[in-house]
């Protein structure tokens, strides 16, 4: 029986939502920089450098998602990044540092439960291709 994880279009689909999440995200917290900080209590600079690199990572994310064949090794390492910044998410709401709106509790549990979603699926993909390599080199 063949996984939907293990089909060749499946960490390509992963990666084309994984860069429209960072390019949303991004494009929201690089254009509304100031109007996210007073709604949210995060701080501009941390709206506005995260923003940046999101937008960046975003594009990166595009050029692997259309590739014929993701690259296996940048995958998991973006799944890697992807656990990273849910406990980055996790470690700014815990420390305390920031007197963070409920919104933006809101707004930094979503990115954490999102990347964390994506990086188990980036997982399953990685996992059931190369259980499906592997059979079809015994065949």
């Amino acid at each position: 029986m063949s996984s939907i994880f293990a089909s060749p279009r499946f960490l390509s689909r992963v990666m084309w939502v994984d860069a429209a999440s960072c390019a949303a995200t991004g494009a929201l917290q690089v254009g509304l920089t100031d109007a996210l900080a007073r709604l949210t209590g995060l701080p501009a600079g941390l709206l506005l450098g995260t923003g940046i690199f999101l937008l960046a990572y975003a594009a990166l994310a595009a050029v692997m998602a259309m590739r014929a064949t993701p690259p296996r090794t940048l995958i998991g390492l973006v799944a890697v990044g992807n656990l990273g910044w849910a406990a980055a998410c996790a470690a700014l709401l815990a420390s305390g540092m920031f007197t963070v709106t409920a919104l933006g509790m809101a707004w930094v549990v979503a990115q954490a439960v999102t990347v964390v979603l994506l990086a188990e699926a980036q997982w399953m993909g990685l996992r059931a291709t190369r259980a499906a390599r592997a059979r079809a080199a015994l065949a």
